[in-house]
């Protein structure tokens, strides 16, 4: 079959900025929200492994948000995900991850690989003209990054505001100075961004922070971009007629988009159900349970006797079941939570998680088997005790081993967050409970 070609031109920019702190999160949001709001058709893309941003970044421009990762997602992804857009977006932004060349590969790789002008936030406060050598650096540091405008963020001052202006190098102009403002905060927590579906304001305060940005001269369009791909062949149908239960509530959010599509681009029927309301899983031929935070809803899982009962029922019928990280932590016998209390888990994987009250892993990885690599990520703030032995472990770009993979009867279960695409033999054999195995 011949590939697809797909082309398209819009407005489009990485925000970005010096470091992590400086405020580009809401930025992003408030600018979505803001053209949004003057009847423009606003796609936004998140680079690299982030499942709370997007959530706010879905509300603000009423558009479904994805990841973007040249390693993750891989390079003709990107590409093609981004074009796909461009055929009939308004505008297309996308949020940068920590400072603009930070990690590997950073969010100026994915600006140079899709020819997208980063737009760095750069927090001003306490800083005059140093304002300009920052720009400066950045935008002189990589030569093919194209760094020709700048956001100033909580400012202190019009005046301030003007000296920031001035400060700037030919070449690189002040596309807007925020003013410190309320409007331009959203809580967070331990693992980031309080979930969208917690704030129950969120609009409001959308609407509130795309003011601000107005009244700053943030409403002017970046330059235009011509983006173009070749569309991915279709994956095949390998969970045709399978229907899989999806765990989605507050205690189980982390969902990339994409991994969904592809679950039902395979023929899979996806049916969602919560954990903490429901009396019991939907009919199934199996569940995933993803991440999220069920150490700030254990209490309540525990209570749920009736749910636990029917995932046990289900895993001891050796229907397969995907647990991933926050899923992991619900699989085990116990979890004590970050005030010391233990809660009974489901008891599916010998052992106990207790919240650690600080990082404990952090990275991109992949897990190798026979039928693909799965590339993803591990993030969590809470460790594992179990004499389980793991069938595998997944390897961090750098070779070296890292979270267990375990296998139990159905249950596959670990830290780490698979981005599906990136395997999808390998997904359709955890789904229908085929057997599959790990590579050196």
């Amino acid at each position: 079959m011949t590939p697809t070609p797909i082309r398209g031109e819009t407005h489009a920019a990485l925000i970005t900025a010096p470091g992590s702190g400086q405020g580009k999160s809401m930025v992003t949001a408030a600018l979505a929200r803001l053209h949004r709001n003057t009847g423009r058709r606003v796609r936004v893309f998140k680079h690299g492994p982030d499942y709370l941003d997007p959530m706010v970044l879905e509300v603000a421009s009423g558009q479904p948000v994805y990841q973007l990762h040249p390693w993750m997602t891989g390079e003709a992804e990107c590409r093609w995900r981004l074009a796909e857009a461009a055929q009939s977006a308004d505008l297309i932004l996308v949020e940068g991850s920590m400072g603009l060349f930070d990690g590997e590969p950073s969010s100026a790789d994915l600006a140079i690989l899709a020819g997208l002008p980063a737009l760095p936030v750069i927090d001003a406060r306490g800083m005059a003209q140093t304002f300009g050598a920052v720009a400066l650096g950045l935008a002189s540091y990589h030569p093919r990054m194209a760094v020709r405008e700048v956001v100033a963020n909580r400012i202190g001052s019009a005046r301030h505001g003007d000296m920031l202006r001035e400060s700037l190098p030919a070449g690189i102009s002040l596309l807007g100075a925020i003013p410190r403002s309320e409007a331009m905060a959203i809580p967070d927590r331990h693992l980031g961004l309080v979930q969208a579906g917690e704030l129950g304001d969120l609009d409001e305060k959308l609407d509130a922070a795309a003011a601000v940005l107005a009244e700053a001269g943030l409403d002017r369009l970046p330059a235009r971009v011509s983006l173009e791909a070749t569309a991915p062949a279709p994956p095949p149908r390998l969970l045709e007629g399978q229907r899989i239960a999806v765990a989605r509530d507050a205690a189980f959010a982390f969902l990339y988009r994409a991994n969904l599509d592809l679950l039902e681009a395979m023929g899979a029927e996806t049916t969602f159900f919560s954990p903490l309301e429901d009396a019991e899983p939907p009919d199934c031929d199996a569940l995933w349970l993803p991440g999220g935070y069920p150490e700030l809803h254990a209490n309540r899982l525990a209570a749920n006797a009736t749910m636990r009962a029917a995932i046990h029922h289900h895993h001891a019928a050796g229907k397969p079941i995907l647990a991933e990280c926050g899923g992991l932590m619900a699989c085990t016998e116990a979890l004590t939570d970050g005030e010391g209390a233990e809660h009974a888990m489901l008891g599916l994987l010998p052992g106990s998680v207790r919240m650690a009250g600080k990082l404990k892993a952090l990275g991109l990885q992949s897990l190798r088997t026979d039928l693909g690599a799965l590339r993803g990520h591990t993030y969590h703030h809470s460790e594992l005790d179990t004499g389980e032995t793991p069938l595998a472990r997944t390897r961090r770009l750098a070779g070296t081993e890292a979270e267990p993979v375990f296998r139990r009867r159905g249950l596959v279960a670990s830290y780490f967050h698979g981005y599906f695409p990136s395997a999808p033999e390998l997904v359709a054999a955890i789904f229908r409970g085929e057997a599959w195995s790990p590579l050196g």
